[in-house]
């Protein structure tokens, strides 16, 4: 199957918060993460907000249905990635690793030095999945990744870290 992957636009908000609760169902095969399946996520508005001033990629199948997406934006010099999502039907394709290159190429050329997110340390698809990808660990983290950290704590999500891909 062939995807493609381009910016996002305001109509395709509406459609980002299914591909995200899609490509949640899969925690509900891990114990005591199955509630992460049932989480909200981004909001349409939240879509919006990252499409108008963050970062923001669709990827499409070959139909152009919206099967993933990446968002983030600027936080301490660096581009934040707050979501890649994949909905389930197309997991396992290579998705996740292209829209993480596109998020590398957007760093580049808007002289970001580095991709930092926050993840599950043990989930396979998340840290794991992220190290193959090139990011370590934050050992140090800045104070808005520790806030990051700190408000997903609150809400509930155990085992979280902050990793960093740096650019150069």
């Amino acid at each position: 199957m062939t995807f493609r992957i381009r910016p996002a636009t305001l109509a395709d908000a509406k459609s980002l918060p299914d591909i995200e609760e899609s490509a949640g169902e899969i925690f509900r095969t891990i114990p005591g993460l199955a509630f992460v399946a049932d989480d909200e996520g981004q909001s349409e508005e939240r879509h919006r907000e990252l499409i108008e001033r963050g970062f923001a990629f669709v990827a499409t199948n070959e139909a152009s249905e919206l099967v993933g997406f990446i968002n983030g934006e600027e936080l301490d010099g660096n581009l934040h990635i707050w979501e890649l999502a994949v909905h389930r039907d197309f997991q396992g394709q290579g998705l996740g690793r292209a829209l993480i290159e596109e998020a590398k190429r957007y760093a580049r050329a808007n002289a970001l030095p580095a991709l930092t997110l926050t993840t599950f340390r043990e989930v396979p698809w998340n840290a794991p999945f992220y190290q193959r990808l090139g990011f370590t660990l934050v050992e140090n983290a800045t104070t808005a990744l520790k806030t990051i950290l700190d408000r997903e704590a609150e809400a509930g999500l155990p085992g979280r870290c902050a990793m960093i891909l740096r650019l150069d």
